[in-house]
């Protein structure tokens, strides 16, 4: 069994999964890492008036009144289950430009809550109603995005599907970031981007949570009968950009060593209008 190399294990560490400052050399300006939050919640399965159109009703209304408000909240996503381990599962996203902006949010949506409900017993009312459809149960974790999404060409106007890949970490021996890059690079610019199934891709390593050792990757499709047909072309561009020779058998063993093989698939229905 091959022992972890350390030092690729702390440039993981540093490099990927915490980030790093990155300085202009024009203007000296700074860039943070940008960071990731993810809260899972759960449907109340034991609430009987269970409708789903009130919900969501109630949702955007915060997502108008503060979620669009708030500076410090750089995107935000919903999301519903449609194939994963737990049918109550409801994830929430939301994008920070920078660590110290997650701390901030929270303190900011406070304000803005009383301004939108500056009656207190209506905003309690209103906040018991909407935490009716949810169970006490949720779950946190942080990632970090990386270099190679795929972004949108155009604003959707319809929910879409969103296939989610995690995949582990595996720090060969003999690994290296510069390796690693180089790789992940090619694949992208000759698989990704040329799938056209595709709409939108981001990848994300994890910064803060249960498992370090976490790459997730989330691709954006207009349906769930697109989802096949991603794969297959997959497939064949696989087959035209990595024809086989020892040359690239190399490469997609290399790229392999990095991961443990191991990973798990997850299907949600991301929420068009509830997308900031």
């Amino acid at each position: 069994m091959k022992k972890a190399n350390p030092l690729f294990s702390t440039l993981i560490v540093l490099t990927l999964l915490l980030g790093q400052l990155v300085v202009s050399a024009q203007d000296d300006t700074e860039k943070e890492q940008e960071y990731m939050t993810v809260t899972m919640n759960h449907w109340n399965p034991d609430k009987k008036d269970f409708k789903l159109s009130e919900w969501k009703a109630l949702e955007k209304e915060y997502f108008e009144k503060v979620i669009m408000k708030n500076e410090y909240i750089m995107g935000h996503s919903v999301y519903m289950h449609n194939m994963s381990e737990d049918n109550t599962e409801l994830l929430v996203v939301n994008n920070f430009a920078s660590w110290n902006d997650i701390g901030k949010f929270a303190k900011r949506s406070a304000e803005l809550e009383k301004e939108a409900w500056p009656d207190e017993a209506e905003r309690k009312a209103y906040f018991k109603k909407i935490s009716t459809y949810y169970t006490n149960e949720h779950s946190d974790e942080i990632y970090a995005p990386i270099s190679g999404a795929k972004h949108m060409t155009e604003k959707p106007t319809k929910d879409m599907l969103c296939y989610v890949r995690k995949s582990h970490f595996a720090f060969p021996e003999d690994g290296s970031m510069e390796e690693f890059e180089k790789l992940r690079k090619e694949g992208h610019e000759k698989l990704t981007l040329k799938n056209e199934y595709i709409k939108a891709y981001y990848p994300n390593v994890h910064a803060w949570g249960s498992d370090k050792t976490e790459f997730m990757e989330a691709y954006f499709l207009d349906s769930l009968a697109d989802l096949d047909k991603m794969f297959d072309r997959d497939d064949e561009l696989m087959k035209a950009a990595f024809p086989d020779n020892e040359e690239n058998k190399a490469k997609i063993k290399a790229w392999q060593s990095y991961f443990t093989g191991v990973h798990g698939d997850y299907l949600y229905t991301w929420i068009h209008d509830m997308s900031k």
